[in-house]
């Protein structure tokens, strides 16, 4: 039952690093924006660094010439271009932001970098599947030592195109990662917005204490989320404290990898929509 996490930090690139010298260091959960990046280069972590790729800034360059489409804004105009938006039914001309007026108020310059339209952007339309197998890139891994203990931990840079300040599950406890010692552990991938809701792996692990096998706790867990999203991608892996082990999926087929000590190599398992599959 230790943990830590951090969100919205930029310029460093371990952010599992991070998030384990939160868990070490502090008292705290969960570090958030720029002082989780000043934390982790205070800790050792080399920063500041541009994490932008040659490959991330073409993504970026295209999805601009594309109007900024697809992206995860809903309910605002104008819709097809770059905003800056606002809510529906309330005039783009003439209306004083709250939020900018507060900030201008109290902050002066030191903060409209924030506020230009070029920063506010970033992804969703109502006939967008937000996240899918192309754009997000979620690691999630538990491991059971020698001792018995379990660990779990999950890095991502989140869902492209995301809307500056978004965190999704993979800090959340319970949601992109959980793991207890006396039970198991399990771990999440996928549309983290709305899987985030249900605290997916934290209803594994909970359901493997009641008695559950991996497979129906990790089916379980996926049906929850389908009941209410039926058109929500993602999976969970659930693993018992013995190491049986199983996958379930909605919206893709899933793959996970497996190694014990009795293995040469890795082992993929691919696991198809609404099937899980065990292997001791």
């Amino acid at each position: 039952m230790e943990i830590g996490a951090v969100a919205a930090m930029r310029y460093v690139k371990d952010g599992i690093k991070a998030a384990k010298l939160v868990m070490e260091y502090t008292d705290h959960t969960l570090l958030v924006g720029e002082k989780a990046t000043a934390f982790a280069i205070s800790m050792g972590l080399a920063g500041p660094t541009n994490l932008s790729s040659p490959e991330s800034i073409e993504k970026w360059t295209n999805w601009r010439l594309n109007h900024c489409q697809p992206n995860f804004w809903k309910n605002v105009v104008p819709a097809g271009i770059c905003g800056p938006y606002h809510p529906v039914n309330i005039p783009p001309f003439g209306f004083k932001d709250p939020v900018k007026g507060t900030v201008e108020e109290t902050q002066g310059a030191t903060c409209q970098g924030w506020l230009q339209s070029d920063n506010v952007l970033e992804p969703t339309n109502s006939h967008f599947k937000s996240v899918n197998r192309h754009n997000h890139d979620t690691i999630s891994m538990a491991v059971i030592d020698k001792m018995g203990h379990i660990a779990v931990g999950t890095s991502t840079n989140g869902a492209t195109f995301k809307i500056p300040g978004r965190v999704g599950d993979g800090p959340i406890p319970g949601s992109s990662a959980y793991g207890d010692d006396e039970v198991g552990a399990c771990g999440a991938t996928g549309d983290g917005d709305i899987m985030m809701r249900f605290l997916p792996c934290y209803q594994v692990v909970e359901s493997m204490r009641q008695g559950m096998e991996p497979r129906d706790a990790a089916m379980d867990a996926i049906s929850r989320i389908a009941r209410k999203y039926p058109d929500f991608i993602g999976a969970v892996f659930a693993m018992n404290k013995k190491g049986v082990h199983a996958g379930a999926c909605h919206g893709w087929t899933f793959q996970y990898s497996v190694r014990n000590f009795s293995m040469q190599d890795v082992e993929v398992i691919t696991v198809t929509p609404y099937m899980a599959r065990p292997q001791k």
